[in-house]
């Protein structure tokens, strides 16, 4: 009897155990999810250790412009595409420029056009407005001789032309004043052959003048025309003492196409010649143009000069077929003096005028015809390479009296 209630004790006992260590067990189930996360939490402190990573990610950073990119290709290639076809259509309109190549057809005539004589036109200044006056008086009394020889002188025309001129005008009956005296005018020029010599071979131009006479100038202008009539031109820089004189000449020599011969500066000028006449005949030149110095003719070391370099001319290629002298035409009567400087020392053969555009009195001419019988030949009318051109009496005479 007493085993019935301690075993019931017992197995009561037994069920609390139980349903203690199952609800034990319960609990700790329970838990033990509960207590996972903070394992997580272990690698989750592991990322402090990715710093490193992130350090390096700073390249994988700079990818993104690599995904930024291709997004913004895409846009740019579309319009292109669009855009080119635009272009094409431009394209064909030039094609179709021919047309444009016939405007400069009506252009032609007008480049054509260009008066290349216009220069050659300038005038003297002209006497013309005193003498239109005074012959318009009919009949010419003492006073008005005594005017027309003062307008005259004025002119340059010098003192023994202007006396020839006017006691042949008193002698002959006069129905028209300026008709007259342009007969006068002429008849002192008189009807001599004013052409450039060929002569020998090569022929020899010898060109002389005075510092500031255009005379380099000339040279380079007489080289440009032999060369458009086909013939082949030496230089000879025989001017040794003028500083840049032989750099001057070689600019016109480049620009004419000539060939040039020169030495240091100081040189004697009668060796550059020698050597000029040697380089000429090896050439086979045409013709062969000699500068010279220009001083003062006034100084006879340079006439002196003048005529050796003549004597190593005529030694070697025999005598000059021209003796230029180069002449301003706004010296007036010093222009005389000049001429008859030179002369005497190289035998000059014809005047080379310069400077004859409008503003010289021009009546030098007259004078050098008159006074030494040499013929002006040539007459630059501007700096152009084209603008020296022969001279023409009745064109002159015509300009001395507009």
């Amino acid at each position: 009897m007493n085993d019935g209630p301690s075993t019931a004790l017992l197995v009561l006992l037994v069920i609390v155990g139980v349903l203690v260590v199952a609800s034990l067990a319960l609990v700790v189930t329970r838990r033990r999810p509960s207590e996972a996360p903070p394992e997580p939490e272990t690698p989750a402190e592991a990322p402090p250790a990715p710093p490193p990573v992130a350090e390096a990610s700073p390249p994988v950073a700079e990818a993104p412009p690599a995904d930024v990119l291709p997004p913004e290709a895409p846009p740019v290639e579309a319009p292109p595409v669009e855009a080119r076809p635009a272009e094409a259509p431009p394209l064909e309109a030039p094609a179709e420029a021919p047309p444009v190549e016939a405007p400069p057809e009506p252009e032609a005539p007008v480049a054509q056009a260009p008066p290349v004589e216009a220069p050659k036109r300038r005038r003297v200044r002209g006497i013309g407005g005193a003498l239109a006056g005074l012959f318009k008086r009919g009949s010419l009394s003492p006073e008005d001789w005594e005017e027309l020889e003062e307008i005259l002188l004025r002119a340059d025309v010098g003192v023994a032309a202007t006396t020839r001129i006017v006691e042949d005008l008193r002698n002959r009956k006069i129905d028209d004043g300026m008709a007259a005296l342009r007969e006068e005018l002429l008849a002192v020029l008189g009807n001599v052959d004013r052409s450039m010599t060929h002569e020998g071979s090569p022929t020899i131009w010898l060109i002389t003048g005075v510092n500031g006479s255009g005379k380099t100038t000339t040279i380079g202008k007489l080289a440009a025309q032999l060369g458009r009539e086909g013939k082949s031109v030496v230089l000879a820089a025989a001017d040794t003492f003028r500083a840049a004189a032989d750099d001057q000449l070689e600019i016109w020599a480049e620009r004419s196409g000539a060939e040039m011969v020169k030495h240091r500066h100081g040189a004697d000028p009668a060796a550059v010649v020698f050597d000029g006449v040697q380089a000429a005949k090896a050439r086979t030149a045409d013709v062969l143009i000699v500068d010279t110095a220009g001083r003062l003719q006034t100084k006879r070391n340079l006439m002196e000069e003048l005529a050796k370099i003549r004597r190593v001319l005529e030694r070697e290629a025999g005598p000059p077929a021209e003796s230029i002298l180069v002449l301003d035409a706004t010296t007036g009567q010093n222009g005389l003096q000049q001429a008859r400087a030179f002369s005497e020392a190289v035998q000059i053969t014809g005047v080379a005028l310069t400077k004859l555009d409008g503003t010289a009195k021009g009546g030098i001419v007259i004078a050098v015809q008159q006074d030494l019988g040499i013929p002006v030949k040539l007459v630059g009318l501007g700096e152009g390479i084209d603008d020296l051109a022969p001279f023409d009496p009745e064109q002159f005479v015509d300009d001395l009296l507009a």
